[in-house]
């Protein structure tokens, strides 16, 4: 293209990262014309994120793209054991708990993003920098570099998905507050692990001397770091270590073998037999920052993802977190783009999504804490041991790292039910699921009781808003029991009917978040 050729898109996305695509696909999949444009050429090949972890795994089942994911057709299950700051908790017997956990590397997800985006009929464009950004009260003007030269593109909103670095975020101005921890030094990559210290296809490994057995995804801290791994495939595992008192690096995208094989073994006290594979990859980083941006938007101009929040990765919540910034901004953007959304709407993304972020950098910045060598600490972890024995206490810690303990406000007046602000669950409805019936990416007013009034009630949002009558078989005589539902594109309960309760509820709610009719 040549110099400053001007185009006209509807939402640009910057980054093409997992959370700049899964917005990306939410735009497009409500027919928002939706441009992605990625700094690099290539995806990165430097090991990042390694799995799903919380309410995510639900949320992109509610999205069809959990059996891409899993490579299976069955739903999601929670997992039996967790960490928090390498203390075991013990699930097993929990009922109903939202910790769910799916192992799958970071580039493989983008991969499988991209392909549901070009699905979708998303422009993804690599090797294209944005340079400068600038925006008035009618559009967003981004210049941008690419192979061809440089241009311009005029948008009527913008989406900075482009890091913790954010060029997006600094370009309108939007603060980054926290701070840096340098007093350890993290190391992380593939390896193959060789028998018998690895057991098995389940993945536990029986390492020698005082560590013993450990199981297959969870942390071990010592008085000198703290390990932790999860199984790729038998034999290869992905490990990370953490190394307090060491002398300061250079972050960088690359750790020798060896270098990564030392510190293993000085954190586990013990030789643990391994080898590099084929086309091994790590990264080397000499602090973590915990930062969360000022303001998640400025004008046209929106942050996902890490270009909002920054955290120590110790219990895997940046993609939990980052992808449901996604999902909540998506369907509300997509509303503004097609001229009917409420006035406020927008500005629920922030409302809603900052708490959960300020939210997440506190249990980490917890978590960080526990892992810390010391006598103290040492001391702590044995109190906090001993109260992870009490269900109640369980229970709190499973709600807080899956994101369970999330209600958003849904501005209804007089009481609500209980259901409305949190997740909607995944009901059996009739030889079908909550989770199937979402996958359009649109509003649903799920009839649970028979309710016509309700159905007629919301006929004037049926453009919008799909509903669902004559589910039989939906068991909700344990959970509350509401005669209908109203539940968001996202995934959480708009609003639900007691027993009896008549149609202002629902009207309200429908005009609050759908359309002020």
């Amino acid at each position: 293209m040549n110099k400053w050729t001007v185009e006209s898109r509807k939402v640009v996305i910057v980054g093409g990262g997992p959370n700049g695509l899964l917005t990306a696909c939410e735009l497009a999949q409500a027919g928002v014309d939706t441009l992605v444009l990625e700094r690099l050429a290539e995806p990165a090949t430097a090991p990042k994120a390694n799995g799903l972890v919380g309410r995510v795994v639900q949320a992109l089942d509610y999205r069809g793209l959990y059996e891409r994911i899993s490579g299976g057709d069955r739903p999601p299950v929670p997992v039996p054991y967790f960490s928090f700051g390498a203390l075991t908790l013990d699930l097993s017997d929990l009922d109903g708990h939202a910790l769910y956990a799916q192992p799958i590397p970071q580039r493989r997800l983008e991969e499988l993003l991209a392909e549901r985006a070009g699905e979708l009929g998303v422009e993804v464009r690599r090797g294209h920098e944005m340079t400068a950004l600038n925006q008035d009260g009618d559009a967003v003007t981004l210049d941008v570099r690419g192979p061809g030269g440089d241009y311009r593109i005029v948008a009527a909103y913008a989406v900075g998905a482009d890091g913790g670095q954010s060029p997006v975020r600094k370009a309108v101005g939007i603060g980054f507050p926290g701070f840096t921890d340098d007093g350890f030094v993290s190391r992380s990559g593939q390896i193959v692990i060789h028998a018998p210290v690895a057991t098995g296809e389940h993945g536990d490994l029986d390492i020698p001397g005082p560590v013993g057995r450990i199981r297959q995804g969870s942390f071990t801290r010592t008085e000198t770091g703290c390990f932790g791994y999860a199984m790729v495939a038998p034999g290869l595992y992905r490990v990370g270590v953490h190394e307090w008192g060491r002398d300061p690096v250079v972050d960088r995208d690359e750790v020798s073998f060896a270098d990564l094989r030392d510190a293993v073994n000085r954190v586990l006290g013990a030789d643990l037999p391994m080898s590099e594979p084929p086309g091994g990859q790590g990264l080397v980083r000499g602090s973590v920052n915990s930062r969360l941006a000022g303001r998640y938007r400025e004008g046209r101009v929106f942050l996902v993802g890490d270009a909002a929040h920054v955290q120590s990765g110790v219990g895997g919540p940046g993609l939990n977190l980052g992808l449901q910034d996604a999902l909540n901004l998506g369907w509300k953007l997509a509303a503004a783009v097609a001229g009917h959304a409420p006035g406020h709407l927008l500005d629920t993304y922030e409302s809603e999504r900052r708490p959960v972020g300020e939210r997440v950098i506190t249990h980490s910045r917890a978590q960080t804490a526990l892992l810390s060598p010391g006598q103290n600490i040492t001391a702590l972890r044995q109190i906090m041991g001993e109260l992870l024995t009490d269900r109640h206490a369980t229970r709190f810690l499973s709600d807080l790292l899956s994101g369970a303990d999330t209600r958003y406000d849904m501005r209804g007046e007089g009481p609500t039910h209980p259901w409305t602000g949190r997740w909607m669950p995944d009901l059996e409805l009739d030889g079908t699921r909550v989770a199937v019936l979402m996958r359009a990416g649109r509003p649903l007013l799920l009839d649970l009781a028979g309710r016509a009034d309700l159905v007629k009630a919301a006929a004037p949002w049926s453009t919008q808003v799909v509903s669902v009558s004559g589910v039989d078989g939906a068991d909700v005589s344990d959970v509350d029991g509401p005669d209908a539902v109203l539940v968001r594109p996202d995934g959480y309960v708009a609003w639900a009917a007691a027993p009896g309760e008549g149609a202002d509820g629902l009207l309200s709610a429908l005009r609050t978040w759908f359309w002020p009719r």
